[in-house]
């Protein structure tokens, strides 16, 4: 597909313009989470998602219980969406397992866990295997896909995370035989490995997945050279213009995995091949340019849930896992004992010294949050 001069520059303007707008990554991420946000119907007083959420902060993490549910995707959606700085995605292919956790004894919700597939490449994984995944290996591709799966959710509600270090509590969960087992009958198949990014890495010194040891364990730094993708509303304009100049034809298979990605990225190809000669161009390559500094390295997590020879394992030089003395200690329970104790050191902290917030901050279309989660 080739674009004249002038629609050739008409659709690079529209990619120029809308990343001129931010200067960092939170201003993106707000700016996208405020246009979601303002989409979304207003409840009725005392009927909205966030009354769902933990709000007693006088209780002391020692009196606390909790489970992880399942509730359906379009509610664990909808609650989701005013907690997280994220755009979620709702459809991702691949494996899938949602969780709400809730603290039993208020039936109140403290957090959100959604895992999923893995992603392919990974420097950081490939350091902890000892060597990079071979993605011609059939056996060990089918390996590494059964054994293997990422945390892309895990999102505490607020102030339950601050008060009580919420994102440390779900993420123990995450590494727990508790999600290994229910991971396991659900795909039939033996789970050995959970990674997970940080949203924040090379501009921040630390985590909420620090400290974490042995569940949980830092491997390095991720590459980071992708462009973040334009809003919705923006999205949707171009891709409706782009087809009407197409015959009125998708740019990409209506069936293809991560549509909006590939429709973007098949956008910005048709642009940049139609341009060449222009001085447009070079004004559209220094764009992406710097709408690739939007985005930065993420500090990558594994947690092997207690055994000891994961790597031969998915390195496909043994058939069978090897559990650590420790490997009780990856219980449900145990996990939740490990952060009770840190949990009431921060909370009784932040208790003498005045500092514990009382007030639970959600997304709305009026928000003034500066908060990124």
């Amino acid at each position: 597909m080739q674009l004249e001069k002038k629609d050739a520059e008409f659709a690079a303007q529209v990619f120029i313009d809308y990343y001129k707008n931010f200067d960092r990554i939170d201003d993106y991420l707000r700016k996208v989470k405020l246009e979601r946000v303002a989409e979304m119907p207003t409840p009725l007083f005392g009927m909205g998602p966030e009354d769902d959420m933990f709000c007693d902060f006088t209780m002391s993490p020692e009196d606390m219980e909790f489970e992880c549910r399942v509730l359906s995707n379009e509610l664990y959606d909808n609650y989701l969406e005013i907690v997280t700085s994220h755009a979620i995605e709702k459809s991702i292919p691949g494996k899938s397992l949602k969780w709400v956790v809730y603290e039993k004894n208020t039936n109140k919700i403290v957090g959100f866990i959604r895992f999923g597939s893995p992603t392919i490449n990974s420097k950081p994984r490939n350091e902890f295997l000892g060597q990079p995944l071979n993605t011609t290996d059939k056996d060990i591709m089918r390996r590494f896909n059964d054994s293997t799966i990422m945390g892309f959710n895990i999102v505490p509600t607020q102030p339950f995370g601050f008060n009580y270090l919420g994102g440390k509590l779900l993420a123990g969960i995450c590494c727990s035989h508790l999600a290994r087992r229910t991971l396991r009958d659900k795909y039939d198949s033996e789970f050995c490995m959970f990674e997970t990014t940080s949203l924040y890495g090379s501009s921040k010194s630390s985590s909420m997945y620090d400290g974490m040891r042995p569940f949980l364990r830092f491997t390095g730094l991720t590459v980071s050279d992708f462009v973040p993708s334009i809003n919705d509303e923006k999205y949707h304009t171009l891709k409706d213009w782009f087809e009407n100049q197409n015959e009125g034809k998708p740019l990409i298979d209506p069936n293809a995995s991560s549509r909006k990605l590939k429709t973007q990225t098949k956008m910005i190809s048709i642009i940049k091949n139609s341009l060449k000669g222009n001085p447009k161009l070079e004004e559209f390559n220094q764009c992406f340019k710097d709408a690739k500094n939007l985005t930065e390295q993420k500090r990558q997590y594994v947690s092997t849930y207690g055994y000891e020879n994961v790597a031969d394992y998915l390195n496909m030089k043994t058939d069978k896992l090897i559990r650590k003395e420790n490997f009780d200690r990856y219980e449900f329970d145990s996990i939740v004992a490990w952060w009770k104790k840190m949990a009431t050191k921060r909370f009784n902290n932040l208790q003498d010294q005045g500092r514990l917030r009382n007030e639970l901050e959600v997304w709305s279309k009026n928000a003034d949050i500066d908060i990124i989660r």
